[in-house]
């Protein structure tokens, strides 16, 4: 088989195209043809070593393909079903990929695989953050940083399906347009953006500042929220945020803060995990909810996918196509 291999923590530089020998399914596993796999910002911390992992190692932690073998006990699937995978996993970014039958799930006849495979992570990662972190409801107005990338187009469609109002920041024209085709109903940019979303708001601020993006919008989202509003912090594009005097929650309103992840945090069990992906694939079948792919790159142009994500060059979903 061909993988991406990761030898030492680094840059993009350090993802390896190559051969390697194919796997045999063991116990609890499916072996997985990939006909798909995500490129999402957590390949990025794990392979520069904030998120740390043994190397060497096979990244990607995202994927949908075809079931070619089953390892002892497996229940429930069978060569030839079609699967998707999300979190719990490494070695996506492979023609051939171990996957733990209890982190899969079947992805329904209407749905091809590489809707399937942009779904997931993303999707669910939508799902927690607006059905559980914050359970967002009718006319709740919420702020969703990166409006346009994979995560913010899905985060946007929940809230709107929930009864929500969206302010989305953007980095451009295009992706302005992007986020107004998701539902966004208020589209600006970063700069000064907390004294928009005042503006925005009759200067209440919002309950609920959903933040994938860090350092950079960190301090102005505080500034965002209302009187006891909640700072989800769930990613870093722009690199983690440093220690910080928990006074200012304080300083204010009362502020909550949270720094959620999928796993272990909202993927606790396999009822939970189907729930999620069960709604997000029905949704996606369905029309409710679209997936934006932006582009599709050769698996041996992982490093170009990364560089691409890492430099804001990015709309919508990453995928690599091995």
């Amino acid at each position: 088989m061909h993988a991406i291999t990761v030898d030492r923590a680094g840059g993009p530089e350090v993802l390896r195209f190559g051969e390697r020998p194919d796997p045999a399914p063991g116990p609890g596993e499916l072996l997985v043809e990939v006909a798909a796999c995500g490129v999402n910002f957590i390949d990025v911390y794990q392979r520069e070593g904030r998120y740390e992992v043994g190397t060497p190692f096979v990244p990607g932690r995202e994927g949908a393909g075809t079931v070619t073998g089953i390892g002892e006990g497996v229940t429930g699937f069978a060569p030839g079903d079609r699967v998707a995978w999300a979190s719990g996993v490494l070695g996506s970014y492979s023609t051939l990929a171990l996957i733990p039958a209890e982190r899969a799930v079947a992805v329904p006849g209407g749905t091809d695989l590489e809707t399937a495979a942009a779904a997931m992570l993303q999707g669910m990662t939508a799902h927690y953050l607006t059905h559980s972190t914050y359970e967002v409801r009718s006319g709740d107005t919420v702020l969703v940083h990166a409006a346009a990338g994979g995560t913010g187009l899905l985060l946007t469609q929940m809230v709107k399906m929930l009864g929500g109002r969206v302010i989305g920041t953007v980095s451009s024209p295009e992706k302005e347009k992007l986020a107004r085709r998701a539902g966004a109903d208020e589209v600006i940019g970063y700069e000064d953006f907390s004294r928009a979303v005042r503006d925005l708001t009759g200067g209440e601020g919002v309950p609920v500042v959903y933040d994938g993006v860090g350092r950079a919008t960190f301090d102005g989202s505080l500034a965002s929220l209302r009187t006891r509003g909640l700072m989800v912090l769930y990613g870093g594009a722009s690199g983690p945020v440093p220690p910080f005097d928990p006074m200012r929650l304080l300083e204010g309103g009362g502020l909550f803060l949270t720094r959620p992840t999928l796993i272990p945090s909202y993927l606790t069990s396999r009822e939970e995990l189907l729930w999620r992906a069960g709604d997000v694939l029905r949704w996606v079948g369905t029309g409710e909810l679209t997936v934006h792919i932006g582009d599709r790159y050769p698996l041996a142009e992982a490093r170009r996918a990364h560089e691409d994500l890492e430099g804001r060059r990015s709309a919508g979903k990453l995928l690599l196509i091995p």
